[in-house]
């Protein structure tokens, strides 16, 4: 069944405002080289949010004077609705906050006393969501929303679950040497288990979803062009030297001439190539029964499946 929204504007919008704070500390231990941790605790309050609710949110919610029902038979009984009103209004605020974390590790080979054999760069990046509560209008409560699926035409904000990451591991190949544009690495996606809608009654876990992706690339680096001092003539011309003798002597300098390079080396110097695959696995999207269209989340997953892409860049 069909129902009709209509999108409304406001001139009433107030400007909005928002609250900040944060704190947090980098750890980078000279007993192990390399290594960097860091922590950062942020807290958001916003207050008089411009934003439209949505129609399943309205609905979900049975804002009084947005929806509008026909009547029914049974007495108290909620009628089939036949209008949906979705203006675009200053919401009462939101409170968020959360913990963001990473891991940085960049092993030099080198370090070893045995060469330079590349360079190893591992990460670890991720967000712990500790809430994001709503509140519509002044004369509602405050209701929590973290970890749990929000319908795409909520336009705040996505889906909310409390926890996403992700781990990557690049090797750069060693310097003085032809595989110094050489960079191969892989990267693991993660978000973890959040609630289906439960507005809509569906009491269930969308399952965790996890991807890989892997890139390789290199680029060339062609040695720098030599610079060679030639005898000539110097726009800057000739200039007076004093001698041992007091007398003065005109001195001729000398041009420098740079020779660049031609031909192919010219067009493949600081040329980048890249070839990569996202979704390695081909994971499907998890199941999401409140996601009525299509039944997956569209704000956190894609369902195009395995998809593998090669790039060209040019850099002059």
């Amino acid at each position: 069944m069909q129902v009709e929204e209509r999108q409304i504007g406001n001139p009433n919008l107030r400007p909005e405002v928002a609250y900040e704070w944060s704190y947090g500390f980098v750890y980078s231990p000279k007993w192990l080289k390399g290594l960097t941790i860091s922590a950062d605790w942020w807290h958001i309050d916003m207050r008089s949010i411009s934003s439209i609710l949505g129609a399943q949110f309205i609905i979900e919610h049975n804002i009084p004077g947005l929806v509008q029902r026909a009547p029914t038979a049974i007495p108290g009984e909620l009628g089939p609705i036949t209008l949906v009103i979705d203006p675009n209004d200053n919401l009462a605020g939101a409170q968020l906050e959360g913990l963001d974390y990473e891991l940085i590790y960049i092993l030099d080979t080198s370090i070893f006393g045995h060469g330079d054999w590349g360079q190893f760069t591992y990460t670890v990046n991720g967000t712990w969501l500790s809430r994001f509560e709503l509140q519509v209008s002044p004369d509602q409560h405050r209701f929590g929303i973290a970890g749990e699926f929000v319908p795409s035409g909520f336009a705040l904000t996505s889906s909310l679950p409390r926890n996403r990451a992700f781990a990557s591991l690049f090797y750069h190949g060693p310097h003085d040497s032809w595989m110094n544009g050489l960079d191969v690495g892989a990267t693991v996606h993660w978000t973890g288990q959040y609630n289906d809608d439960l507005l809509e009654g569906f009491d269930r876990k969308v399952r965790e979803w996890t991807t890989l992706d892997l890139l390789a690339s290199y680029t060339f680096n062609m040695p720098t062009p030599v610079v060679q001092e030639v005898p000539g003539y110097s726009k800057d011309g000739g200039k007076n030297v004093k001698m041992k003798d007091g007398k003065e002597k005109n001195v001729m300098p000398v041009s420098t001439a740079t020779y660049s390079e031609c031909g192919w080396r010219a067009w493949v110097n600081g040329t980048t190539v890249t070839l990569g695959m996202q979704n390695v696995f081909d994971a499907d999207p998890p199941f999401v029964a409140g996601a009525f269209e299509n039944n997956y989340d569209e704000s956190l997953a894609d369902v195009r499946g395995r998809f593998w892409y090669v790039g060209l860049k040019k850099r002059f």
